[in-house]
């Protein structure tokens, strides 16, 4: 089969033959439809000092996609050759305390498809039975592709409490981007984005941000407080991970606001802790993954029955072969998700 692989510790990656693997007794088989790139792979891709200190090569990469089941174990009941599905690609141990205690999303031990096990840049891969979810027939296949980063974006939004409530989403990358409809869908009273990129700017208005604002201006904390009658955002969902924006996502916070925090720092940060938080009585929330599987319930809920319009993320569909056209697309900031097909556009 043909996989996109990471062979060697450098930048890029090799569109390799490789054997299709056999299931083991509680795993299937997948055959992908569908493959999106994340920012994850992006790392990987370019190998930098993450990617270089936690991916084996050679190796098969991706972690978000959607396909049909080719074959089953020979102790899986659950689901059949031909069922639609995606999965969870954080696989935890089961044995630690968090995944004693009912936290699984941060198992200790958690080994993740697609960077600790080949991943979905494939025509197959080997999943775990305990974690494939069964794709509603109402979700559309470009929506099924992306469900592990719409995972990441339900968790920060309703880590708390959303409705009614004026909403920061700082960071309009694709996640942010997803932060902000789901918002929207749940009530939230005003929601708004800052965001470099004026390609960004404009997605954030059309997935729903009632203000976009380019966060380099000198005065932009006053413009959301203004709009705020003075107050600050009830809820902060940071998604960037630019120490920057952090800063003024916090300055943006009104007092005993909640700050989720999913966005990720290439390098430590230094913020005020007591004029940020203590004095302003912030609840503050690291985000990780998904919760398994009370996120999958929720964003299942919410694309059946309608509620999420994803379509301004989507717009480029390509053939596993185009994959470095894909990457520099991405890397360039002006694409949402992009969407590589193993087994072709058409199959």
């Amino acid at each position: 089969m043909k996989a996109l692989r990471k062979m060697r510790p450098a930048r890029g990656a090799n569109l390799e033959s490789v054997p299709v693997p056999t299931p083991g007794p509680i795993e299937v088989l997948v055959r992908v439809r569908a493959a999106s790139i994340c920012g994850t792979d992006l790392h990987i891709y370019g190998w930098d000092r993450w990617s270089a200190s936690r991916i084996n090569t050679p190796m098969t990469f991706g972690h978000e996609f959607c396909g049909y089941i080719e074959k089953v174990g020979s102790e899986v009941t659950s689901v059949k050759p031909g069922d639609f599905v995606s999965a969870e690609m954080h696989v935890n141990c089961g044995h630690c305390r968090p995944c004693r205690m009912g936290q699984p999303h941060v198992c200790q031990n958690v080994k993740i498809i697609g960077i600790d096990a080949d991943g979905c840049f494939a025509e197959y891969l080997i999943i775990p039975i305990r974690n494939i979810w069964k794709i509603d027939p109402a979700i559309p296949e470009r929506y099924a592709a992306i469900l592990d980063p719409l995972g990441n974006a339900v968790h920060t939004v309703l880590a708390g409490e959303i409705a009614a409530q004026n909403v920061l989403v700082t960071g309009a990358g694709p996640i942010g981007l997803m932060a902000i409809t789901i918002a929207r869908a749940c009530g939230a009273a005003m929601v708004f984005a800052t965001e470099i990129n004026p390609h960004r700017r404009e997605l954030a208005k059309q997935m729903g941000a009632d203000v976009a604002l380019d966060p380099t201006q000198s005065n932009v904390v006053e413009q959301l407080r203004e709009a705020t009658d003075g107050a600050g955002a009830d809820v902060l969902l940071e998604m960037s991970g630019n120490p920057a924006a952090i800063h003024q996502g916090f300055q943006m916070l009104r007092q005993g606001g909640r700050a989720s925090l999913l966005g990720i720092p290439s390098d430590p940060v230094t913020f005020d802790l007591v004029n940020d938080v203590i004095f302003k009585g912030a609840t503050v929330q690291g985000i990780y993954g998904r919760k398994m599987f009370e996120t999958w319930v929720q964003m299942t809920e919410l694309l059946k029955h309608g509620r999420l319009n994803l379509d301004p993320l989507f717009k480029e569909h390509l053939p596993i072969e185009d994959f470095e056209q894909a990457f520099s697309l991405l890397q360039s900031g002006q694409a949402g998700k992009i969407l590589l097909y193993p087994n072709g556009v058409n199959a």
